[in-house]
């Protein structure tokens, strides 16, 4: 099978939103990413998978830490911002966790330092360890077939 069919096979797996953040030398770096997954409650790990060629890996192999905040449905335009669909990029608005720069207002957000690296054919695969976390109230961001989606969409085709 070639990459696109796997990559459209893939699709089929509903997921949320998160934008990955760190902070080298005082400069905010964020993208977003669907393939984050908790790890284990103890100790509290969650992972994250990154491509080999995204600016992004270097960053959190320098710092051996990182921020995830899982995006609320009203939060679609920074999800584009962070993953370069908008051409003009738009002014994000970060708060702390810890000494992580997260998205403000996000469904969760949590700090986390690297405890393991794996490498996994073309991504790196991050274990962190989650140091504090922030949690707010609302529906998620989700992407499913190669688009956004929200839970009112959902039920709607439920119904």
């Amino acid at each position: 099978m070639d990459s696109r069919t796997f990559r459209n096979a893939m699709g089929t797996f509903a997921t949320g939103i998160t934008v990955i953040t760190t902070e080298v030398d005082g400069e905010v770096s964020g993208m977003t990413a669907n393939a984050f997954m908790s790890v284990s409650l103890d100790p509290k790990l969650v992972l994250i998978s990154i491509d080999n060629k995204a600016k992004m890996l270097e960053k959190i192999q320098k710092t051996k830490k990182y921020g995830i905040s899982i995006l609320s449905s009203d939060q679609q335009q920074q999800s584009m911002n962070f993953a370069g669909q908008i051409k003009e990029r738009i002014e994000a608005d970060f708060e702390r966790v810890g000494d992580i720069p997260v998205l403000k207002g996000s469904l969760l957000n949590l700090s986390c330092n690297v405890v393991d690296i794996h490498k996994a054919g073309d991504h790196v695969l991050f274990i962190g360890e989650v140091t504090e976390m922030k949690t707010n109230e609302g529906d998620p961001l989700l992407y499913f077939g190669g688009k956004y989606r929200n839970l009112q969409t959902i039920e709607e085709k439920i119904v």
